[in-house]
């Protein structure tokens, strides 16, 4: 049964970075505040890209879902 779930997760996984793939490939405004996101700033730096679950994991958001992720600045999804 752990190995299932461990196959869960690497497909989750998978499918989360290829959702990131494309969110950072076809967004540049950040779902939060409205303002251009700059992609040459690197984490930890605040206004660096980042993803937003719009409903979070916790309350039942897809985790790796296109329609729940979107981009951020790192700030804005703390701050959220």
């Amino acid at each position: 049964m752990a190995k299932t779930q461990r196959d869960d997760h690497s497909r989750a996984k998978a499918q989360y970075q290829k959702a990131k793939k494309i969110i950072y490939a076809s967004q540049s405004v950040c779902g939060i505040c409205g303002r251009p996101v700059d992609f040459d700033m690197k984490f930890p730096d605040p206004w660096s890209a980042t993803l937003d679950h719009i409903i979070p994991v916790q309350k039942g958001g897809d985790p790796a879902s296109l329609e729940n992720l979107q981009l951020a600045h790192l700030q804005c999804n703390r701050v959220k």
